[in-house]
């Protein structure tokens, strides 16, 4: 165990230094450290280590995430209504005032489809589906969801994810301090909007630290901090009526029984607040302008 502790430090300080490194730098930085990488890597098992290991600068990962949703927004349809845009960034940024990372820009778009689901690139650029905000019963719900995705980029669970999944040795190459081919290129090997997300796929333990992070969130915004607990239960009774609902509905984060225990718990154990928002006029007003889901997976009984 003492073991594995060391060589994750060694990790996060291999990662610290290329951070550092200057660009002139790169090559030889490189070259010093590739054999203690083949070292962590063949003493303990990528995944063990590099579990929580980001090499991503913070302007690396906003550069990556602007390439990425340039990216994904060529295979998106976005969701045009200026009303709803303006609402849902207006929701995303009074949460992110209130998160432990407000010191970069976010940026959060609707997609144009039925579908539930959400998600988070690194470096702030978050989307969420019309068909998420049409099932969600309450603002409280839908304003969990968005501080769930504000939670993996506070984590940078995303940068984590790439460091991860590409391994270090291809990071190294591939990015060079402030170098945008370099950013370029990671983001055109992932190939489209599947393999980005593919990439970004979240470990359990990411899933729980970025719902405990929107818990929090949620109350410092001033909205009931079981909105997130809503949500879910509501999509593990929509899974309990069609067990396949999960092939696409918040795919890339399922929710479980377990994590509707822990949000509840989490939310109990905050102090309590007066005043905390569930739901308000305005979001009623806005899910009225959005077009019916073709199939509403909520209205399933009612349609038999």
């Amino acid at each position: 165990m003492r073991s594995l502790s060391l060589l994750r430090r060694a990790a996060n300080r291999l990662a610290r230094l290329v951070r550092l490194a200057r660009p002139a730098r790169f090559l030889t930085l490189r070259t010093a450290v590739a054999p203690l990488t083949a070292f962590l890597l063949t003493t303990s098992g990528c995944g063990s280590v590099f579990q929580n290991v980001n090499v991503l600068s913070e302007a690396d990962e906003i550069a990556l995430g602007r390439e990425f949703s340039r990216e994904i927004e060529r295979e998106l349809k976005l969701y045009r209504d200026p009303e709803v845009v303006r609402y849902v960034d207006g929701l995303c940024q009074a949460l992110v005032l209130h998160s432990k990372r407000s010191n970069i820009p976010y940026y959060i778009k609707v997609v144009d489809t039925d579908e539930v689901n959400a998600f988070a690139l690194p470096g702030g650029y978050l989307y969420v589906n019309r068909g998420l905000i049409s099932i969600s019963g309450t603002e409280a719900e839908l304003a969990g969801v968005i501080a769930h995705e504000i939670g993996h980029v506070v984590a940078r669970h995303g940068a984590k994810a790439l460091t991860r999944q590409l391994g270090l040795e291809i990071m190294l190459g591939m990015i060079s301090g402030r170098n945008p081919t370099g950013v370029r290129r990671v983001a055109a090997q992932l190939a489209g909007i599947g393999g980005i997300l593919s990439m970004l796929h979240h470990s359990r333990e990411a899933e729980r630290e970025a719902d405990t992070l929107a818990v929090v969130n949620l109350r410092e915004a001033g909205y009931d901090p079981e909105g997130l607990t809503g949500f879910f239960e509501k999509l593990l009774e929509i899974n309990d009526r069609d067990p396949g609902a999960f092939a696409t509905m918040f795919a890339t984060h399922p929710p479980s029984r377990e994590r509707i225990e822990n949000t509840r718990e989490q939310a109990a154990a905050l102090p309590s607040l007066e005043g905390l928002i569930t739901d308000t006029e305005r979001f009623r007003q806005i899910k009225e302008m959005l077009p019916p889901l073709e199939k509403n997976p909520l209205e399933k009984e009612k349609a038999e």
